[in-house]
């Protein structure tokens, strides 16, 4: 008689994994942990069908997440079981090996790291930006409350584009 809680996980990670939408945030996420404010972007779905996946792909275990206050931040989780790990490894080479999929990583490296996203979104966490990208950001760096080197127009739209994505998100 086969072991249920093994066939049970077995078709839990299989389940995660027959999904288009679950497996392109895979691929996004393989190399780094990433805030989910940047796969609507990258992706072009909507943030509730993201959510859903993610929570999905949390509920199998495939993924954690990390709360930075309003933000989450999404990791994959590398299984424990040698079986296990050998399947989700797998996937991600199957992607990995998709001109596509590459280009989509592609394509979220450039959005994380652009400028302009990052005034658009000015209250997004900035740890996933490498120490030249953050450099270059024209809010490069914050004192006493107040943006240094930003003029009051700029802070200004600063302030409302954060606003306009807050009301986006929530």
């Amino acid at each position: 008689m086969p072991n249920e809680t093994v066939l049970k996980r077995m078709e839990t990670l299989y389940l995660a994994l027959a999904d288009k939408t679950r497996l392109r945030l895979l691929n996004l996420i393989r190399d780094d942990e990433i805030c989910v404010c940047f796969f609507t972007e990258v992706l072009g779905e909507s943030q509730p069908k993201i959510s859903r996946h993610l929570a999905y792909l949390r509920n199998a275990g495939v993924v954690e997440a990390r709360r930075d206050g309003k933000w989450m931040h999404y990791s994959i989780i590398k299984p424990e079981d040698p079986d296990e790990a050998r399947v989700v490894e797998a996937a991600l080479d199957w992607l990995d090996s998709q001109e596509d999929m590459r280009s989509e990583r592609e394509r979220y490296s450039d959005v994380c790291c652009s400028p302009e996203l990052l005034i658009q979104i000015a209250r997004t966490p900035m740890a996933f930006m490498s120490n030249d990208a953050a450099e270059s950001a024209p809010v490069a760096e914050f004192e006493d409350g107040d943006f240094a080197d930003v003029s009051e127009s700029e802070f200004a739209t600063l302030r409302i584009a954060s606003n306009e994505l807050e009301d986006f998100l929530l």
